[in-house]
């Protein structure tokens, strides 16, 4: 057993590592989407416990989502201490510590190559929780998504994994968690590589499926297999409400604007004090919780009467607006909520709403309610993130009805164009990037470098040796084989050159010696002799190619060494990256 395991540590892992660094390793990949599915769906399951069991134990009939039936001064006073509560609990934390959600999520991914920490997911789990149960105007599928990532990244990191491996597995969390909260794989595996990773490969989508599945079967068997929402058989009864179809697409994308901008514009404050955002934020909430209650928590109770028409026209449109303006101020201010439950309850209400009207203005020919509430929940997804291929199989998974997804189809895509074409808006999660003096790189070269480790395209054929090196450790050094020798200084490597240079100086000096009847001197000086030597910076091994052409920029070197931690102190050379290495893997992968 013992000598298993030695072979397995010394051999099979370092192979596994390797086979990462390239953009080829599908089994590995595919291993490490089943295991990242596996550990998001549990986290997502211990999450939704979390906030149900709380829930279930002090609503009225033992119903999590029953905050309507709270006393208006319970209800006002529920959120106002909670959001007192989130405000001290944040205010005692690091400015750092305190980004939570998607965005953080495609901060770290844009700026750390996916590294998220064990702190930043404790305080995820804590914020997500205290949000929906003290009544914000909050959703879990935002929290979920951090958390599957945080997750999935921390499994990289703990396996010492190259970092293309690394955002590769924060994809597959974010999958799982989609796919896990909604019971929509297929949505969940669109999300993670339209919204988070804003990019689609071939080699990504068999573990990010792996991961989606595996999710949603962890929590299926708790839950069942129903999606998130009950929805009757629904269908376009008539080509003549294709014009109706389009007006409503047209006020979502008009909604969702609104929405985008409300909350830009809030954010504009977050250099105030985090207790006082949070405490003004919670007194929002107030008037609003006491008047339109169903605004307070997730909602999906409130969309599941919309789709079956259980609600007057009224309470819907005002219930839609509520939300929208609530949410909006109160993350613009910076309740660390989550925006994806928000955005699926004011689609659905706002599109019932239109429904009815619909129902009102041609009664004979006019769809179901819930039909337009469908509708209007993919047109609000789709156009506030701007992931208009994702809300349509979210939609379709939802309904679980093949007939939705022309008129599907036609309301998201006018919806997403009216609120980036007209009104300028971009993804929502963009814009909140934005507004923290933050970007997101997605360009085809940026992505393709990103995709590859240093591991795939180092030369391993290096020595590294002292300043001084004895004559018989010379040949001993030329005998091995090695092309390049790196030169250690008394602070670390300071230079590098090839093994072909020393060759030629020891044959020069021995025919020198020869002549002049002298002897070679006992050492050899590598900074001394004549040779291209070139200046040399560390970057670890499982940088990706990106990161190697970020640390050239920084050191202006001419060549990386490839280095790992592989006792206290110690650092162990693996190889060499030229920068012509990095030319030409791009130009052959790109050919």
């Amino acid at each position: 057993m013992r000598k298993i395991r030695q072979r397995i540590t010394e051999h099979l892992i370092p192979l596994f590592r390797r086979r990462l660094s390239g953009v080829d390793a599908l089994p590995q990949l595919a291993l490490l989407g089943l295991l990242s599915g596996l550990v998001t769906g549990g986290v997502i399951l211990i999450f939704r416990m979390a906030i149900e069991l709380p829930l279930e134990y002090f609503l009225p009939n033992n119903d999590s989502e029953a905050v309507e039936q709270l006393a208006p001064l319970t209800r006002g006073l529920l959120p106002l201490a909670g959001a007192l509560s989130l405000g001290l609990f944040l205010h005692r934390l690091a400015l750092q510590d305190r980004k939570v959600g998607i965005v953080h999520v495609m901060e770290r991914l844009n700026y750390h190559q996916g590294y998220l920490s064990f702190r930043s997911a404790l305080v995820q789990f804590v914020c997500g929780v205290g949000t929906v149960i003290t009544g914000q105007s909050a959703g879990r599928e935002g929290p979920a998504v951090h958390l599957g990532a945080a997750f999935s990244s921390l499994l990289g990191q703990r396996m010492r994994l190259p970092n293309n491996s690394i955002r590769t597995l924060v994809a597959c969390g974010c999958a799982a968690a989609i796919s896990a909260s909604f019971n929509t794989p297929i949505a969940g595996v669109i999300f993670a590589m339209e919204v988070v990773m804003m990019e689609y490969t071939i080699a990504g989508f068999t573990p990010i499926i792996l991961a989606s599945v595996s999710g949603a079967i962890i929590t299926r068997a708790v839950y069942g297999s129903e999606p998130a929402f009950t929805v009757p058989a629904m269908t376009m009864n008539s080509l003549l409400e294709i014009p109706w179809i389009l007006a409503i697409a047209v006020i979502i994308g008009i909604a969702a604007a609104a929405f985008i901008f409300l909350l830009d514009y809030t954010g504009r404050y977050h250099q105030r004090p985090v207790l006082l955002r949070i405490s003004v934020a919670g007194l929002l909430m107030v008037p609003f919780a006491i008047a339109i209650p169903e605004v307070m928590g997730i909602g999906y109770d409130t969309v599941s009467l919309t789709i079956h028409n259980q609600l007057p026209f009224w309470l819907m449109l005002t219930a839609a607006l509520a939300k929208l303006v609530v949410t909006a101020l109160t993350l613009g201010l910076g309740m660390p909520s989550g925006v994806i439950g928000p955005t699926v309850f004011m689609g659905a209400t706002l599109g019932g709403a239109m429904g009815l009207i619909g129902a009102m203005i041609a009664p004979e020919s006019a769809s179901s309610v819930g039909f337009y509430a469908m509708l209007g929940m993919g047109a609000m997804m789709g156009a506030v993130l701007q992931a208009p291929l994702a809300a349509l199989m979210a939609l379709l998974e939802l309904t679980l009805n093949p007939h939705i997804i022309f008129p599907g189809m036609l309301t998201i895509t006018v919806a997403s164009m009216v609120t980036s074409e007209v009104f300028g808006q971009k993804s929502l999660f963009i814009t909140i990037l934005k507004s923290q003096g933050l970007s997101y790189q997605n360009s085809p070269v940026i992505q393709a470098l990103r995709r590859v480790s240093v591991g795939a395209i180092m030369d391993r054929s290096v020595m590294r040796v002292p300043r001084q090196l004895p004559l018989e450790e010379c040949r001993q050094a030329l005998k091995s084989g090695s092309k390049w020798l790196v030169i250690d200084g008394s602070s670390g490597p300071t230079a590098l050159m090839p093994a072909v240079d020393l060759a030629r100086y020891l044959e020069d000096k021995t025919a020198e010696c020869q002549e002049a009847n002298g002897e070679l001197p006992e050492s050899i000086d590598l900074v001394e002799i004549p040779a291209n030597r070139r200046d040399v910076a560390a970057v670890q091994y499982q940088a990706t190619l990106e990161e190697a052409l970020q640390a050239f920029d920084d050191s202006k070197a001419e060549a990386l060494y490839v280095q790992r931690h592989v006792a206290p102190m110690i650092q162990r050379i693996y190889g060499i990256v030229l920068p012509t290495d990095i030319d030409s893997y791009y130009q052959y992968r790109r050919t």
